[in-house]
């Protein structure tokens, strides 16, 4: 089971636009017609009813979206790319995986349906009809498609259930789960047998609910150690714990609260979770002996306990008629949700452009002035005037002017150099 993977996504770059003029009679050079590209299409992930695991994207590490079309003659709009839809478990939660944005949950996919825009497609790029001004009726100058952007992405599937099974390893889990859901998870007497979550459904009369088994904790699991942080996180998206305590141990009250420690280290909101304990494998000769002594340990503890045998299925019947009742209690008491208020994060207003001075050269920093290209049969005067127009037209020549620039002096846009 791969619950948890990195990836890269990338969006498909728009479309260039076109140089293009009509042919008709008594319109200068034919009128400009040049029509946009295409946007590029976005990759979206997207949480499915029918997807229980990351499998699938564990081997391809790069997925990308289709690419916009080309503008042509006459207005022609190229044709906008097509979206990538990843489908994903429900439950998933997708967050940026780079250095720079560390630790950033893009979107918490919760139930099937949800979905996320990972990246954007690049914008396509304007046609010639887009400059034409008073003083320049017949622009032989289009821009190219916008790049699309291409990021890194954590995915992670954390299980849904109402309840989780924490405890030590080898506390018998499987076993409760086996004896209290029809689920048939891997049972031995050796730590660590489960590797992964399992999860199953609990009926009593004609009500139910998810029982999840969340695989063995040790000291320092909070730190990654032993099967750590791959499963800790599972027990974030339950709504209450059973502990389960190994009633064999030496210490049954200190194994819960190390285990508890472990919880709180991983997440503080682990911790205001409802919890119930249960005391396993009363049916062993030994733990018989001793259970009077551990009984009044707990007590001393003011922990409340059940005491059970999964083996044999006593006391398993009440365990989980008190969980559905917790469970019952805690949907009866929950206020109807408001609609979520959705987080922006608002980029700062930027400006179209932006002047710096490198060495002997003045750079325009402009990216939709950078795309600009020249159509067949300009040549580099001609790009160079109806770029000219367009700095004018932004205002980049006054910039130019209050940063110094003097005649002679170097300038640069993109591909292109000229003097002032």
């Amino acid at each position: 089971m791969f619950d948890k993977v990195e990836i890269r996504v990338r969006a498909g770059n728009g479309g260039n636009g076109a140089v293009g003029f009509r042919h008709e009679k008594f319109v200068p050079y034919g009128g400009p017609d040049g029509g946009d590209g295409g946007s590029g299409g976005d990759v979206i992930i997207r949480a499915g009813g029918d997807v229980d695991s990351l499998r699938r994207y564990h081997r391809n590490k790069l997925y990308r979206a289709e690419n916009g079309g080309n503008g042509g003659g006459s207005r022609k709009h190229g044709r906008n790319g097509k979206d990538l839809i990843l489908v994903v478990p429900a439950g998933t939660i997708v967050m940026y995986d780079s250095e720079d944005c560390a630790d950033i949950i893009l979107a918490d996919l919760e139930k099937a349906g949800d979905e996320v825009i990972a990246t954007v497609g690049g914008r396509g790029g304007w046609g010639n009809i887009h400059y034409v001004s008073s003083i320049n009726q017949a622009p032989h100058i289009a821009q190219r498609g916008e790049n699309g952007v291409e990021t890194a992405i954590r995915l992670e599937m954390r299980l849904i259930a109402d309840v989780g099974v924490i405890g030590y390893p080898n506390a018998g889990k499987s076993t409760l789960l086996a004896e209290a859901s029809a689920a048939k998870p891997k049972v031995a007497s050796y730590p660590f047998t489960t590797i992964e979550p399992v999860l199953g459904v609990v009926e009593i009369g004609l009500e139910s609910f998810v029982l999840a088994e969340i695989p063995g904790l040790i000291e320092g699991a909070h730190r990654g150690r032993g099967l750590g942080h791959e499963f800790l996180r599972h027990a974030m998206r339950t709504k209450m714990i059973l502990h389960l305590i190994d009633g064999g141990s030496e210490s049954p009250v200190d194994d819960m609260m190390r285990v508890n420690e472990e919880l709180v280290l991983f997440d503080t909101g682990l911790a205001q979770k409802p919890q119930i304990t249960a005391l396993n494998k009363i049916d062993l000769p030994d733990v018989q002996e001793r259970l009077a002594g551990i009984k009044k340990e707990l007590v001393g503890a003011g922990i409340k306990a059940h005491y059970i045998s999964a083996a044999t299925g006593q006391g398993v019947p009440e365990l989980m008629a008190e969980a559905l009742g917790i469970l019952n209690a805690q949907t009866a008491g929950e206020e109807i949700a408001e609609e979520p208020v959705k987080l922006f994060r608002p980029q700062p207003r930027q400006s179209p452009f932006s002047v710096s001075k490198i060495g002997e050269e003045y750079v325009i920093s402009a990216p939709d002035l950078e795309r600009i290209f020249a159509g067949v049969g300009a040549t580099a005067a001609d790009l160079r005037g109806q770029l000219n127009h367009q700095l004018k037209r932004l205002g980049v020549n006054k910039t130019l002017e209050k940063a110094g620039v003097k005649p002679g002096d170097k300038i640069r846009c993109g591909e292109l150099t000229w003097e002032w």
